[in-house]
């Protein structure tokens, strides 16, 4: 925190330049409102210019004077150019209209912002008591010596042992009505920064790609050493501290149980009457799907640097098959001028051959001693015996319409079902090709999640009514 580290700062920080804005009331205050306080993730460009005209206008009729002469499309091209960079402006894949959304340095200023309201209270024991759990996790989960770690879970079973003694004798302590409030203000800040850090994490991702681009277009490398350089880079971005942690979150959320487990702890928080009495806003009972959705944004933003791989193949390609044409037609253009001056010589060129012979020592087989067929002479006759083809009509037709109108049914009632979920409501019929059935339909679903790295077993039952357990990648069928 030198001085010329902070003069550097101050120049190029998009979070210090929001906040010295001579607009800032007006920009910090508008996009609160429109996307901290719905928790939305991007807004769609026409919506957004009409909700800047709205509170424009009143603003003017409380200010009672015009402060802000420019139309609201002016300010959003204003606050997302490169001069700013308060929002960013992109055209999501198949639409001709924008969408904006905070950038990382935006939402980091709104909640610094925040943290300077004064609450109603501080909540200091619950802070500590997280200090005092994350220390207990990091040394318990560090320690090399079994004898000490099998202790430690000694002492925490004798401690949930005595308290469940306690409960049986004098009953349950519940909180008081302080600390009930006070945990879950704590965790209202924590759900609100998690969503908040993925805007970095994309913004992550989108650095990378936007590097990948950059050094594609500019690159005199072959294709094989470019190619090995930029996955490395990927493969860098992965296994960084961040790229763990987002990894072991996502395979956290996306397990069922967990999700069953969340669901049911939100709807008994909601229920608790101290809860109900502060009338909170549902950041706590939507967060399940705001993670969702924030997740797979990331993932998409990923999957650029995969589609900008693939594209620049292709191009490479086109301009190699451009090459040999180009040297094709030069070989032509020649022989058509040699056409009637032939060489002197009978032999003026030769080839050593038409293509490059492969010869691979390790693909050889082993010697085999040939064996001399044995030709029986014999008369062929018809015979008449009968043979049964009752297997030819025992063929089994898996319909993935009816399958498709079995998830529409599940999606009814939920706004994602599992595959695990989705086969206990509508039981196998036809063994595994049922299954491969539904991962066909989810490949082809652009709204269906397929993990690479978590995986579920099911329960399934055979033609011949025997149980089978198959694993399978989890898959998420979303509304």
């Amino acid at each position: 925190m030198d001085f010329h580290y902070l003069e550097h700062l101050r120049a190029t920080s998009p979070t210090l330049r929001l906040l010295t804005a001579d607009n800032a009331p007006l920009i910090i205050s508008f996009l609160h409102r429109v996307f901290i306080e719905p928790n939305r993730s991007s807004v769609p460009g026409r919506e957004l210019e009409t909700l800047l005209g709205d509170y424009l206008y009143r603003l003017h009729d409380l200010l009672a004077e015009e402060r802000f002469p420019r139309t609201p499309r002016e300010y959003l091209e204003a606050w997302a150019s490169g001069e700013s960079g308060f929002l960013r402006k992109y055209y999501p894949e198949g639409q001709d209209e924008p969408e904006y959304d905070l950038t990382p340095a935006t939402a980091r200023a709104i909640e610094w912002l925040q943290s300077l309201e004064q609450r109603r209270f501080v909540g200091t024991e619950s802070r500590l008591l997280t200090i005092f759990e994350l220390l207990r996790d990091i040394v318990g989960r560090t320690e090399q010596d079994p004898e000490i770690r099998i202790r430690e879970l000694e002492k925490r079973k004798a401690a949930i042992e005595q308290e469940i003694e306690q409960i049986r004798e004098q009953g349950i302590a519940p909180y008081d009505p302080t600390r009930v409030k006070e945990r879950f203000f704590q965790a209202e800040d924590t759900a609100r920064r998690l969503l908040a850090d993925f805007r970095q994490v994309e913004y992550n991702f989108r650095a990378l790609d936007r590097q990948t681009r950059e050094r594609i277009a500019t690159s005199s490398k072959r294709k094989g050493a470019l190619l090995d350089e930029i996955f490395h880079d990927r493969d860098a971005i992965r296994d960084t501290d961040q790229g763990r942690s987002f990894k072991a979150f996502w395979e956290l959320l996306m397990a069922p149980d967990r999700q069953e487990e969340l669901e049911e702890l939100l709807e008994r928080l909601y229920n608790i009457p101290e809860i109900r009495e502060m009338d909170p806003d549902q950041l706590l009972a939507r967060i399940r799907y705001l993670l969702l959705d924030a997740g797979e944004k990331v993932y998409r933003t990923a999957n650029l640097l995969v589609e900008q791989l693939r594209k620049y193949l292709d191009d490479r390609a086109y301009l190699e098959n451009r090459r040999i044409m180009e040297l094709i037609r030069q070989i032509e253009k020649r022989a058509m001028k040699v056409k009637k001056v032939p060489p002197p010589g009978r032999q003026f060129t030769f080839m050593d051959a038409l293509s490059p012979r492969i010869d691979l020592p390790m693909s050889r087989s082993l010697f085999v001693i040939p064996k001399n067929p044995v030709i029986k002479e014999q008369t062929l006759e018809i015979g008449d015996e009968e043979i049964a083809v009752d297997a030819l009509y025992e063929q089994v037709y898996v319909d993935e319409t009816e399958l498709a109108q079995r998830i529409r049914t599940a999606l009814q009632d939920a706004n994602q079902v599992s595959l695990g979920q989705l086969v206990h409501l509508f039981p196998v019929e036809k063994g595994v090709a049922e299954i491969v059935a539904y991962l066909n339909l989810a490949e082809k679903d652009d709204r269906a999640m397929v993990s690479d790295e978590a995986s579920e077993e099911i329960t399934i039952q055979t033609m011949d009514g025997r149980q089978k357990q198959v694993r399978v990648p989890q898959v998420i069928f979303v509304r």
